[in-house]
């Protein structure tokens, strides 16, 4: 048996000891640090300072089996991005497509060392060694450091001792893929709904053709590049929020948050501390210290809806942020400093809220920098049956139905009707219609009753003073004629067969109710 000298002995051992030390800082950093991409980095370090590494790098299986380095030490970021390799491509590919470990004496001397990230520029013999990360029986990464060249017995040892790490990684590898994907798979999704969000909120898709409703995309295009303030006017209902995503998702902050507030539905005890939030104990109940949504909003945009029923202490801490873009949380002292860009809305005549001492003629200024004013549907009939259409379209997906026309009584109707709810009550109103109708098309009774008191309407022949039950029989039976002919371009032996009745009678039912077949031809 052949005797080992108390010196190789003793180096044996302090390499075997060493070799634990590692393995035991190793199995500390993945106890106790919940960040496993740094794990990685802190591993590296534990190498290069204990095992002489100079340089060390951990690859990562992608989706398209390349792999690319992860963590590494001694490499520049210009030098790892190069680093990406092929199964079967170099060491690392080969060690990845093999699953076996290697060994290079010198990669000065070795043509399979491909030298990627061109981080060694030649001259001294330097050693690579190179093993395979498996995990469930599929390489998930490669663990590969240069280290300076010993005899064949060492890099041996530290080529096994390398494996007991590759496999003491695996599985927190594993998990940072995983992150990786999961963090890049929200990444795209984030991106594709704010492309969603984009495309939703660009003038193109706000419906109206009125030359009211190209002055407001003409003052969108405007404004939207720039960070001044916007106050956007009209009667509820209108859109106006539809109109501040627009300006929003039109300008360079469409990557950052778009926060909407609405003033009047927050309790005035809880308004300050809804913008500008608090600080722990700050009152009861604050349990905790919460941020407001101007902090939120840091970066992009702040919708304030209703900004009119706001009371006069929050209005002058408003004032502040919108002069300084500063605040102070409920309860606090810290100055937080916000990049904000604001738009407002209102339905009040804020003129005369200031007249009455109810609103801040300063605060008024320094909202009204931008005036945007939507119009009421009523000063928009040109626009009504686009609205209509667009909102038939919607509710059919929605509800799966395939209503694929409104009828001329029921035109009549809305094209009368005085809207005081405005696109919001017609929305309402196509939405009940599409729900009542039995058939493919929307009449005049699957409207709400409101829209069928008025005589103006011209879709019934009801007195005056209330409606009888003739008339509203002969109103019902001339719309599904009405509706008939137009199905069959006026045609009355068509429509007598889609009716079910004889020319002779439709012909009678025609001449009475005062229809005139050829206006549908």
């Amino acid at each position: 048996m052949e005797h080992q000298s108390p010196s190789t002995a003793a180096a044996i051992n302090n390499r075997a000891k060493k070799q634990i030390d590692i393995l035991a800082k190793i199995s500390h950093a993945l106890v106790h640090r919940h960040d496993l991409a740094n794990v990685l980095d802190e591993i590296l370090i534990v190498l290069e300072q204990d095992m002489g590494m100079l340089r060390g790098m951990l690859t990562l299986r992608s989706p398209d089996d390349i792999f690319v380095i992860e963590a590494s030490k001694g490499l520049t970021e210009e030098e790892k991005g190069r680093g990406q390799y092929h199964l079967g491509e170099g060491i690392v590919g080969k060690v990845a497509l093999t699953k076996e470990p290697e060994l290079v004496h010198d990669i000065n001397q070795d043509p399979r060392f491909l030298n990627k990230t061109q981080s060694r520029k030649g001259g001294e013999p330097i050693s690579f060694l190179c093993v395979p990360v498996v995990y469930k029986q599929l390489v998930i990464g490669t663990i590969s450091i240069d280290c300076p060249r010993v005899d064949t017995e060492t890099l041996r040892q530290d080529l096994n001792f390398l494996m007991l790490v590759a496999d003491l990684l695996a599985e927190a590898v594993a998990n940072i893929r995983e992150q990786i994907a999961e963090r890049e798979s929200l990444l795209a999704e984030n991106i594709k709904l704010r492309q969603q969000l984009g495309e939703l909120y660009q003038p193109d898709n706000i419906i109206g053709k009125c030359s009211a409703m190209q002055t407001v995309y003409m003052q969108i295009a405007q404004v939207a590049a720039s960070t001044a303030t916007v106050l956007i006017r009209g009667e509820s209902g209108t859109g106006k929020e539809l109109v501040a995503r627009a300006v929003h998702f039109s300008s360079p902050r469409i990557d950052k948050p778009f926060v909407a507030v609405n003033c009047a539905a927050l309790p005035e005890n809880l308004i300050e501390s809804e913008l500008f939030g608090h600080e722990k104990g700050a009152f009861s109940g604050a349990v905790q210290q919460r941020k407001g949504r101007f902090e939120l909003a840091n970066g992009g945009t702040i919708f304030l809806d209703e900004i009119g029923d706001i009371s006069p202490a929050v209005q002058v801490r408003l004032l502040r942020v919108l002069q300084e873009h500063v605040f102070e949380r409920v309860g606090g002292a810290e100055s937080i400093s916000v990049d904000i860009r604001v738009i407002a809305a209102t339905g009040k005549n804020l003129e005369k809220a200031i007249a009455a001492g109810e609103f801040r003629e300063d605060l008024f200024y320094r909202l009204n920098v931008f005036p945007i004013h939507i119009p009421a549907l009523r000063e928009r009939k040109s626009d009504i049956m686009l609205l209509a259409d667009h909102f038939l379209q919607s509710c059919n997906s929605v509800y799966r139905k395939d209503i694929k026309r409104i009828s001329t009584a029921a035109i009549n109707m809305m094209m009368s009707y005085h809207w005081p709810g405005n696109v919001r009550e017609l929305e309402n109103c196509i939405e009940r219609a599409v729900l009542s109708s039995v058939d493919d098309v929307i009449h005049g009774f699957n409207l709400p009753p409101s829209l069928q008191t008025s005589e103006a309407t011209n879709t019934a022949l009801l007195p005056s003073e209330g409606a009888n039950l003739g008339d509203m029989v002969a109103s019902y039976e001339r719309e599904l004629i009405v509706d008939a002919l137009k199905k069959n371009k006026g045609n009355v032996a068509s429509t007598a067969r889609h009716l079910q009745t004889t020319q002779r009678i439709l012909h009678y039912r025609i001449g009475k109710l005062g229809i005139e077949p050829k206006k549908y031809r």
